[in-house]
């Protein structure tokens, strides 16, 4: 066994230089190969002035971790990064199927991610991206919840795109639908299927819809829901076919009304036309029974036009 030792004071211990592609300092040892300590500052600083990916430390092992950081009272490996084109301060990467970045805990978060950047950023504490197919982030928990969301002002969860539930849905505050209407798929002619929203339909006699065209029209059976400034607030689907429309069947929806026929006022009950797809005034009572789509819920005088109504088929 052999031992080196040079003490100073306020220089280096040992300096190594090498050029070329060689080994400035090399160690070998039945358990520690190099050891380094520091009674003020860093055990062991590496450096590198590497333009093309050379590391400051870099750890190799067949069987084992290739480099291992471990403090009593702080963080046990810290990475650090000033880059602005995205270079990451901590990167893992799990080239033979494993995990990227592997995080546990006994008393705590095994992952922990905070950003103080703002909102309008686009920065996440936390960021998951699947490149292929799968998902990009996924929470599992034996008996406490799998995914748990909260914040102080702003919302708990925001989805953009399509949100599947598979399994049973519990909601302990309100349920706010913002659009207008509860409409329902049901399944069109063919030609019907170009009818816009806000189009008055009826149903045939094989439970096919297609735009209404008769006065009093007892098969009317609501209208295509979507038009102005409503929007279906939920869209319950029978599994309809491809050639479906949604129609609306409570709630407001904008509806194309005729008033050539008579003029209409605030509380009106509307039904069919001989207008295609358009409602009139119902002025028959006598007639008006089944044949009620909905009521006015402003005035239009003459002419033809979308009008909100409130539906109440009856």
């Amino acid at each position: 066994m052999s031992t080196v030792e040079n003490k100073t004071n306020g220089e280096s211990a040992f300096h190594g230089v090498s050029e070329g592609d060689s080994i400035a300092v090399f160690g070998q040892g039945g358990s520690v190969g190099v050891r380094g300590d520091g009674g003020t500052w860093h055990g062991v600083a590496g450096i590198s002035t590497s333009k093309t990916g050379g590391a400051g430390v870099y750890g190799i092992n067949n069987t084992g971790s290739g480099v291992i950081g471990e403090s009593a009272t702080w963080m046990g490996v810290y990475g650090k990064t000033d880059s602005t084109t995205g270079g990451a301060g901590v990167m893992g990467e799990g080239a033979g199927g494993g995990p990227g970045v592997i995080g546990t805990s006994k008393h705590w978060h095994g992952v922990y991610g905070e950003t103080s950047a703002r909102g309008a950023t686009g920065a996440a504490a936390v960021w998951g991206e699947n490149k292929s197919d799968g998902s990009g982030v996924v929470g599992h928990s034996v008996n406490g919840a799998g995914v748990y969301a909260k914040s102080e002002n702003g919302s708990a969860g925001v989805f953009q795109g399509k949100v599947e539930i598979r399994g049973d849905l519990e909601v302990s505050g309100d349920i706010r639908l913002l659009g207008g209407d509860l409409a329902e798929l049901f399944a069109a002619k063919p030609t019907a299927v170009v009818s816009e929203p806000g189009a008055l339909m009826s149903v045939d006699e094989d439970g096919r819809i297609a735009p209404s065209d008769r006065a009093y029209d007892k098969k009317v059976i609501g209208i295509v829901a979507g038009a102005g400034v409503y929007r279906p607030g939920l869209i319950l689907d029978a599994g309809c076919g491809e050639h479906v429309q949604p129609i609306a069947m409570v709630g407001k929806v904008y509806c194309q009304v005729d008033a050539s026929f008579a003029a209409i006022e605030v509380g009106d009950l509307l039904t069919t036309s001989p207008t295609v797809g358009h409602a009139m005034k119902a002025t028959d009572p006598s007639r008006a029974f089944g044949a009620v789509v909905g009521k006015a819920l402003a005035p239009m005088p003459e002419g033809t036009g979308l009008l909100p109504i409130v539906v109440t088929l009856q």
